[in-house]
């Protein structure tokens, strides 16, 4: 397994075809290992990657490691998944990014269909209920620890600060659609590096790895070399995987099938789930709830709570809201199939684009260190994340910690007051609850997930839910 580090061709076989760097039954094991570890969000699956491959098995330097996360936060989509994919490239070739991107989704989506259909069976009786009126006001308390989490690192300057607030300002009163946010923080952030640079620092990671030597040096080039034939050629193969079963689905369903509705949908949303699977939230509540009707307020939060119980990306909730929504609009098909399908290609066309990303763009990786006007739109996108989180709390407080709320319009101003004679004692506790465990106690999501959804179960059994 020794590859010469000093020749930027070591990973090459003759005729430019990359070999193996790691067996590939080793990796096929190591990342089965890692797809069942992948609880707690990006921070956690990240952390597990850093483990295992940098600290342990040390298949990977941690600049390398690094570099090849920067890459991922400048994509629309998981970025934990995306990582799985580079770092799957870099040692196994083609096969290897399938594999690792692929097992990283598939624990996850198979525990989500059995939970969702878990849900649409016995969702009515008293104890799934009671453990899923548990669980709602626990995700609260981790989305304002993911407002924390992610403020304390994105908001290091006043002009930071000022985008985060616009953003939530703007999604949160005037009702302003997610990617204009997204976009808007974007051009700011480019604008910003241009004509007052010093509004917003840019710092590239430190490489704080030790041990001995990397399978991959952090300084060695991919040895696969970027050109236009190849660009063009993933280009194709991956908008043909991509589109393909949604268009056959278009032509069999029709149209204005639910299937075709949210194909497309859940297409589009992949494109900006910029700053992680919170930050996109907020808008595939507002589309699947009020747009299209696939879901309930409180769906959408039992069906995060579900997403945080098991492994892989949190973006997988939209996997619960396409398996109600096609269950509840079957059209000719069982409802069952139907659930299934509506699943399995937003599944599809919600995770299919990362590894058309990675593919496509991974040997101009490198072409990317040191631009900074890039990385300064990158910080602006980051900060205004943090507003939108914020936004994904309030729109989950309203809905889970009151029973009603009215909505108020004058003019450009747009949003939801929640009716506080209507509040819910129980789910108020339980949210306190999850808050001191989480911000006191210091425990894992997945530990309060379960304390919640114990005291859920307890106070139904009691008749207090």
């Amino acid at each position: 397994m020794n590859v010469d580090s000093t020749n930027p061709d070591a990973g090459q076989q003759p005729g430019g075809r990359q070999r193996d760097l790691v067996p590939f039954r080793t990796a096929v094991r190591a990342w089965f290992a890692i797809s069942w570890q992948t609880f707690g969000g990006p921070a956690g699956q990240i952390a597990v990657m850093q483990r295992t491959l940098v600290d342990e098995k040390r298949w990977i330097g941690q600049g390398r490691f690094l570099h090849a996360l920067n890459y991922c936060m400048l994509l629309p989509g998981p970025e934990a998944q995306q990582l799985a994919v580079y770092t799957g490239w870099l040692l196994n070739g083609w096969r290897g990014g399938i594999l690792a991107g692929g097992l990283f989704v598939l624990p996850g989506m198979l525990a989500l269909l059995v939970l969702s259909a878990v849900y649409v069976a016995f969702g009515d009786t008293t104890v799934v209920s009671a453990v899923f009126a548990g669980l709602a006001p626990a995700v609260l308390a981790i989305v304002v620890q993911a407002v924390l989490r992610v403020g304390k690192r994105a908001l290091t300057s006043p002009a930071l600060v000022v985008l985060a607030v616009l953003a939530f300002v703007a999604l949160t009163f005037f009702a302003v659609p997610f990617p204009l946010v997204v976009l808007g923080a974007g051009v700011v952030g480019w604008l910003v590096h241009r004509y007052a640079p010093g509004w917003i620092a840019t710092r590239p990671p430190r490489d704080q790895g030790d041990g001995p030597a990397p399978l991959i040096p952090d300084d060695a080039l991919h040895a696969e070399k970027p050109s236009g034939r190849r660009a063009l050629r993933v280009l194709l193969l991956g908008l043909l995987a991509w589109g393909l079963p949604l268009g056959a689905v278009a032509l069999l369903t029709g149209a204005d099938s639910v299937f075709t509705q949210q194909g497309l949908f859940f297409s589009g949303s992949a494109l900006v789930t910029f700053g992680g699977a919170y930050a996109v939230l907020a808008y595939v509540a507002q589309q699947a709830v009020q747009t299209y009707a696939w879901v309930t307020p409180g769906e959408m939060t039992r069906g995060l709570a579900l997403a945080e119980t098991t492994p892989g990306p949190l973006i997988m909730v939209v996997q619960f809201v396409a398996f109600l929504g096609a269950y509840r609009d079957p059209g000719d098909l069982d409802p069952w199939a139907a659930a299934l399908l509506g699943a399995l290609l937003t599944t599809w066309v919600t995770f299919v684009p990362s590894f058309l990303f990675i593919f496509l763009g991974a040997p101009y990786v490198e072409r990317l260190r040191g631009n900074r006007a890039l990385s300064s739109a990158l910080t602006a996108i980051t900060a205004a994340v943090v507003g939108v989180i914020a936004n994904l709390a309030i729109y989950f407080a309203t809905h889970t910690l009151f029973a009603a709320s009215t909505s108020f319009a004058a003019g450009p101003l747009r949003f939801e007051v929640p009716d506080l004679a209507s509040v819910q004692p129980a789910a108020l506790g339980i949210a306190v609850v999850a808050g001191l465990l989480l911000f006191v106690v210091r425990w894992s999501v997945l530990r309060t997930l379960g304390v919640c959804a114990l005291l859920g179960l307890a106070l139904g059994l009691v008749g207090w839910i």
